[in-house]
């Protein structure tokens, strides 16, 4: 498993169904130059049958650079290649640390946004991921537990009791992560419109 969507970067090597290698690292840059030697220090290089790469949202560049990745070494391995969406596993990530709840996640988004979306107690998303200001982030705040790297923002805005963990998605919770929330679509998720717009067609003069 592959995860560079965030100022994490981490592997992990699984053989029936657990953990024997992972490596993360917490970098806010430099994925590129970190992943393959990651990779490469797993037991038998990492090859695997299967790769589970994160489509995001997240950084644009780590995830591009993990879905390259993932794809080179699905062709060079004759491996099976799948994507995940980041928020789902930070869920699995609190899940794996702390218990399997409903949880709400928070992520840090671009210009000042948040990501932010609702997971239910089998960690199945409930409605799809928003990038919107903090203030907006607490009207869709379902669950009394939070996770991820703006969890403890969230959590101070809330007037009430609720239960804020301080995390990144790390691929050694793979295992967490359901089923139904892997994808043969290696599309990345942006989690919010594009800042740069194509323009407008003028209309040739009459």
């Amino acid at each position: 498993m592959v995860e560079c969507a965030s100022e994490a970067c981490s592997v992990a090597l699984f053989e029936a169904g657990n953990v024997i290698a992972n490596e993360h690292l917490v970098l806010g840059r430099g994925h590129a130059e970190k992943l393959v030697p990651l990779i490469a220090g797993l037991p038998d290089k990492g090859r695997a049958g299967r790769i589970l790469t994160s489509l995001g949202p997240g950084s644009f560049t780590g995830v591009r650079i993990g879905i390259a990745t993932a794809r080179a070494l699905g062709i060079a391995w004759g491996s099976t290649v799948l994507g995940y969406p980041t928020l789902g596993q930070v869920a699995a990530t609190c899940a794996d640390q702390h218990g399997q709840q409903a949880v709400t996640v928070c992520m840090n988004g671009g210009h000042g946004e948040w990501f932010v979306q609702n997971f239910d107690d089998n960690l199945l998303p409930q409605g799809s991921v928003q990038s919107v200001m903090p203030e907006q982030a607490l009207a869709l705040r379902q669950h009394r537990r939070i996770a991820g790297n703006r969890a403890t923002d969230l959590a101070q805005l809330v007037d009430g009791d609720c239960e804020a963990f301080e995390l990144l998605p790390n691929a050694a919770s793979a295992l967490f992560l359901p089923e139904r929330q892997l994808s043969a679509n290696l599309t990345p998720i942006y989690g919010r419109e594009p800042d740069a717009k194509l323009p407008a067609a003028h209309k040739a003069p009459a």
